[in-house]
């Protein structure tokens, strides 16, 4: 079945339909990672954006009941050039267009993705509508994607956060490469607010030896900091942290707590607002699994796994608030501790691994933090 990619310039781009039948809108932005499409359609961080993958071919190796970062795939829609016609992996479970279909997204195929990325890259992340059928109206789609509401300003993290606070489930170290050394003494209680919370951030702690329980982002900070955690940890997340306000005054109050925290991509964001400082809104934003990150500290230079597009202005940071890490690309902000409380956060996705290993590191930072803490 054909179908139109309509961008809020006026651009047309006519392909084939990959996905599940209908119409579909949100902020057309790009990926540029080799693999992990699924984990990529599963991110709720993706809420509202229509992704498009810059790699040729998508869908070699089918889907994966394991590969999943939530329950179910969370972006407005998908792009790709070419879908590949068998899905060969042993692990597979089924095709990506099955897959696709089953949950209701709307995607696209055929059209010439390397120029949409050049087109973005150039003018900036825009709005858009995909659509499948057949005699479709070019300019009423265009409207349309004029009128769908900019990503500033909006709080889509009240789509994608869990409903009621849960437990998960204890992991094996072992399955996860975990080093001895690198695990907590004891296990840990921690508290973590779901601002959109990839699975893979709950595996990894769970596997360094914390228990985790889960909170909706609404829940207020007094809430969490009376069930007496060993530390908080403020997960990624959708869309603006600014109009986050309920969020950001959470953060600020288990700042100020003295209880160990730790933030991740929206929550590294949210923490930087929290202790004074402003985000602003990136030109194209950071969406891959190749991203050089020097650790300031150390000197060492980590190749991370990203996905926002939003960032801590670093002038606007206040005494008391460092800045830890640097993005390669474009010298933006990646990480930021406080020199006076026990916070610290990253823009990257350390559990993404890939690296593999380069910033597992962090984890076992944050579990020296409570042990020091605690004693």
């Amino acid at each position: 079945m054909e179908a139109i990619l309509a961008l809020e310039d006026g651009t047309i781009y006519r392909g084939q339909s990959a996905g599940a039948d209908g119409q579909t809108q949100g902020e057309v932005v790009f990926n540029t990672s080799l693999t992990g499409y699924q984990e990529i359609l599963t991110d709720p961080s993706y809420s509202g954006q229509i992704v498009t993958m810059t790699c040729a071919e998508i869908g070699n190796y089918g889907v994966s009941n394991d590969d999943v970062e939530s329950r179910r795939p969370q972006v407005a829609g998908f792009i790709i050039r070419d879908e590949s016609p068998v899905a060969s992996n042993w692990r597979a479970s089924g095709t990506l267009r099955d897959y696709l279909i089953a949950n209701n997204i709307v995607a696209i195929s055929d059209i010439d993705t390397r120029e949409l990325t050049r087109k973005l890259r150039s003018g900036g992340v825009m709005r858009g509508v995909v659509a499948t059928g057949t005699q479709l109206d070019e300019r009423a789609l265009v409207e349309k994607a004029q009128a769908i509401p900019k990503m500033e300003g909006s709080d889509l993290v009240k789509v994608v956060t869990s409903q009621a606070a849960f437990d998960w489930p204890q992991e094996d170290p072992d399955e996860f490469d975990v080093k001895p050394d690198a695990r907590a003494k004891r296990r840990l209680k921690i508290a973590a607010y779901d601002f959109g919370m990839k699975w893979n951030i709950l595996r990894r702690l769970s596997a360094h030896g914390c228990d985790v329980r889960v909170y909706p982002a609404f829940t207020p900070a007094a809430e969490l900091l009376a069930t007496n955690p060993d530390g908080i940890f403020l997960s990624n997340g959708p869309g603006d942290p600014a109009p986050l306000t309920y969020a950001i005054e959470n953060a600020r109050t288990i700042a100020a707590s003295g209880v160990p925290t730790f933030g991740i991509c929206l929550g590294h964001q949210i923490l930087g607002l929290a202790l004074g400082g402003k985000t602003f809104k990136l030109k194209f934003g950071h969406r891959g699994g190749n991203h050089p990150v020097k650790n300031l500290g150390t000197g060492r230079i980590e190749i991370t796994s990203q996905n926002h597009g939003f960032a801590v202005d670093p002038e606007s940071l206040p005494a008391g608030v460092e800045v830890t890490h640097k993005n390669l690309y474009d010298g933006t902000v990646e990480g930021l501790r406080s020199t006076t409380m026990p916070v610290f956060s990253v823009q990257y996705h350390p559990e993404a691994s890939p690296g593999p290993h380069d910033a597992d590191y962090l984890f076992r930072d944050f579990i020296r933090l409570i042990e020091e803490k605690r004693g």
